[in-house]
């Protein structure tokens, strides 16, 4: 079971994945002094709503929300916009496919169903004919084989960076710990450069990381012991040792 730090780091990741970041001084509640809008007081955008209710769902919540999800993370689209949070924005499919194309990190990913849409059809305006799924940050257990990507030398798929973003208020956790840790979920995340490097957002950095950690991932590799992945949105994937972490003999600079 997840520690009340390893929560706390969880629900950040999550607030920042939706542009509701926190500074490292503001403390657990440091970002949540305005409602809904976050610190700004103001009404909340409702693709943001939709987009929040989306991950919490797909990522963290299925199982108790009674969604079904596949070995590769998959829903059924009619069920999700079932699911309370994304009902009650009155979310449809058109939303939906707004919400991922605005996407500054392709967060999600939408495929026909052939189960109710054999044919494939991209255009049909029924949500029952669709699945969605998270393309990474899950804490739900999933096959990462059905949702992943693997990174192997023998591919020759190494990312060129394997950056992990995070705070001065928790890098002296890590120190502590030795290495970098899953902290709920089911990889460590690390992004494949950094936003003034390619001109846009990065998938898997925070917008606003102030301590970065890269990691040399064909060491790891070669030393063996641990799974590397890439997702559909580029986010390099973990599980980390067999103690569920990126021991920091593997950081080539921070």
């Amino acid at each position: 079971m997840a520690s009340e730090t390893d929560n706390a780091h969880l629900e950040l990741e999550d607030s920042a994945a939706t542009g509701q970041t926190r500074r490292s001084g503001g403390g657990r509640r440091g970002g949540r002094g305005g409602g809904r809008g976050g610190g700004s007081g103001k009404p909340m955008d409702r693709n943001v709503l939709i987009s929040k209710g989306l991950s919490k769902l797909l990522r963290h919540q299925a199982d108790s929300a009674g969604v079904k999800l596949d070995a590769g993370g998959w829903a059924e689209l009619d069920k999700v916009l079932a699911y309370g949070p994304i009902r009650s924005t009155k979310a449809t499919l058109d939303d939906i496919r707004a919400v991922i194309a605005n996407s500054d990190k392709t967060r999600f990913a939408l495929k026909p169903n052939p189960s109710t849409n054999p044919a494939g059809d991209e255009s049909s305006p029924d949500a029952a004919h669709f699945l969605i799924r998270a393309n990474q940050g899950h804490s739900i257990k999933l096959d990462s084989a059905e949702l992943l990507k693997p990174i192997t030398l023998e591919v020759g798929n190494l990312p060129p960076a394997a950056v992990h973003g995070t705070y001065l208020a928790t890098w002296p956790l890590i120190e502590a710990s030795g290495g970098l840790r899953r902290m709920g979920r089911n990889h460590v995340h690390l992004a494949q450069g950094l936003p003034d490097e390619i001109g846009k957002e990065v998938s898997g950095m925070r917008r606003d990381a102030e301590v970065l950690v890269y990691v040399d991932v064909e060491a790891a590799l070669r030393d063996g012991g641990m799974e590397w992945w890439v997702s559909e949105n580029g986010v390099v994937l973990t599980e980390g040792d067999k103690e569920g972490m990126v021991p920091s003999r593997y950081f080539k600079e921070v």
